[in-house]
């Protein structure tokens, strides 16, 4: 048995998995916790850690499973291969990012880090953008905008906040 990799259609990572699990194939899709606002309320959310990419562990025998089903499964665009040869990938690597996913479901990301580019939605300053500096009690955030050729902080409410691409 194998590990290989599996590229899935736009953001239906967690359809895929759930499908080729259903056809019996052990699949580990890496995922990462984040704290995001929604309706006012945070909200622990899991985002894959690698954007449409999952693992599938394969038996390589004759015996083994048909390979077949896989390219045909809801949510999945192919089975990544370099040349004719599928892309394998250690063990060792699963083993580190099971291990990573499990220590980081302690502490979730947060939806925005110190320097990131914000656009404020709503309120007097709406469709400014400011520079977020960090979180300012449960449902507010302190920004920084520049007023009269001067930065100034800004507390707002954190659901009023969009990232700038």
């Amino acid at each position: 048995m194998h590990w290989y990799v599996v590229h899935t259609k736009p953001k239906q990572e967690s359809r895929a998995l759930l499908n080729l699990e259903r056809q019996g194939f052990q699949c580990f899709l890496p995922t990462i916790p984040k704290k995001k606002v929604r309706s006012n309320a945070f909200e622990i959310i899991k985002e894959p850690l690698f954007s449409r990419y999952l693992f599938i562990e394969l038996d390589t025998t004759l015996s083994g499973k048909s390979w077949a089903p896989i390219r045909s499964t809801l949510g999945v665009s192919k089975l990544v291969t370099f040349g004719n040869e599928p892309a394998r990938v250690n063990p060792e690597l699963i083993g580190l990012l099971r291990e990573q996913e499990d220590s980081l479901a302690q502490s979730p990301v947060a939806q925005y880090q110190p320097g990131d580019i914000v656009r404020i939605k709503e309120g007097p300053f709406k469709g400014l953008e400011a520079v977020y500096q960090m979180d300012d009690g449960e449902m507010r955030a302190m920004v920084l905008i520049e007023l009269l050729q001067k930065p100034t902080r800004l507390p707002v409410e954190i659901g009023n906040l969009q990232k700038v691409s």
